[in-house]
């Protein structure tokens, strides 16, 4: 006999000659059965090798420079665009945005829903200076919301006018003067400003558009009639509202997210709820004075998608808080007593995190996993195979000398 040598003593896989191979019905069996399972094996090891799955990475958050773009759209079916004001603040008490970059539009909504049509609405103004012919050289009454008297030991200085209804409403708003409709103010008769205040009344309004923000906590709220800053507080000329109780700030947010929406199909269908969680909140509990309040947290987020597309986001969370104006025992938690005092309106408190999530999208396998899955697959079911037939083979074995006996 020859002497073995070389490779031959490292085959592992040795053979076994055909005729002491034996074929069952029961081996062809377990063969098929294990063609079919690994074949579903491979298909899903396919698929979850073509999937694109969110890998997410928590930072620092050191994109400082970047602004907050807040996107919002709310609907007021009891307030209409006339007497509403739009301030937004940080904490600091300015006024932080972009003059040039900022959007928001007012639509005036009839008692039924349907609109009217739409206007330009700008922050904390939302009304607009209307072409009135006047004289050169006129200059028109305060009021004595401001002295108009010059100063003979400063010529220099220019007289002091009030020449259109907006400046006499602001200087009404500088002393905390109560203005109302403008009712027999020459400026704004005349430019039909009390009849236009008038004859909506009874409309809604609807607010949308997007403004760009410094990344600082701050606040954006709604609030009836003009707006001023005084020391250590911001007021709103509440005279107009409180005329007239039908006034109501129960709202619906139709929508409300801060920087753009991401496109990716995984966030689509897995993050929607979760990025725009005001969607769809209708607030419609409280009496006309009432403070509606939500305290969002602002994590900055960006997403990294596979074609090398980077997009800068926010997700945020939101609670809820709403009380009367009248403070008080609360009606469902007999324990809680609401402060007394504010202004009525629906305010956002946002508050930025100093955290950021990076999602990066990502494949759910490698081609090296891949191929070892599958590999793993077919040793699998190549050994539970063969077990499966040995047990099988041998039982039918004992089965059969037991009948012969």
């Amino acid at each position: 006999m020859a002497k073995k040598g070389g490779l031959l003593s490292f085959d592992a896989f040795s053979k076994t000659v055909e005729d002491a191979r034996v074929k069952t019905t029961s081996g062809g069996l377990i063969t098929v059965t294990c063609i079919l399972t690994l074949f579903s094996l491979i298909i899903n090891e396919w698929r979850q090798f073509n999937e694109i799955t969110i890998d997410p990475e928590l930072v620092v958050d050191r994109d400082r420079n970047l602004k907050l773009d807040i996107n919002l759209d709310v609907t007021f079916p009891d307030l209409p665009c006339d007497i509403m004001s739009l301030d937004i603040m940080d904490v600091s008490g300015d006024l932080q945005l972009d003059v040039t970059n900022y959007g928001f539009t007012k639509i005036r909504l009839t008692e039924t829903g349907e609109e009217i049509g739409e206007e330009e609405m700008k922050i904390g103004d939302d009304h607009g200076h209307a072409d009135a012919d006047i004289p050169a050289d006129y200059c028109g009454p305060c009021y004595g919301a401001k002295n108009q008297d010059k100063n003979e030991n400063k010529p220099q200085e220019e007289k002091v006018c009030c020449n259109d209804c907006d400046s006499v409403r602001k200087a009404y708003a500088s002393v905390g003067w109560a203005f109302f409709d403008g009712k027999n103010v020459e400026q704004c008769e005349r430019e039909g400003y009390v009849k236009k205040i008038n004859d909506r009344l009874g409309e809604g309004c609807r607010v949308k558009g997007t403004a760009k923000l410094n990344r600082i906590n701050g606040n954006i709220h709604f609030a009836p009639g003009a707006s001023y800053s005084a020391p250590n507080r911001h007021v709103h000329d509440l005279s107009l509202y409180g005329k007239n109780k039908d006034f109501n700030f129960r709202h619906v947010i139709n929508h409300f997210s801060f920087g753009p929406d991401v496109n990716s199909k995984y966030t689509a269908e897995t993050l929607e709820l979760s990025s725009h969680p005001l969607d769809g909140t209708n607030a419609i509990q409280g009496s006309r004075d009432h403070l509606y309040s939500y305290f969002l947290k602002v994590v900055p987020t960006r997403y990294e998608y596979l074609n090398g597309t980077k997009v800068e986001t926010n997700q945020f969370s939101s609670t809820y808080h709403d009380r009367p104006l009248t403070g008080g025992r609360d009606e469902d938690h007999p324990n809680t007593f609401h402060a007394r005092g504010g202004i009525p309106g629906l305010f956002f408190h946002f508050e930025m995190s100093p955290l950021k999530i990076i999602n990066k999208e990502t494949y759910g396998t490698s081609w090296s996993g891949f191929l070892l899955n599958v590999i793993s697959a077919i040793g699998g079911i190549l050994t539970v195979g063969a077990v499966v037939d040995r047990t099988v083979f041998v039982a039918d074995k004992v089965i059969r000398r037991k009948k012969d006996k």
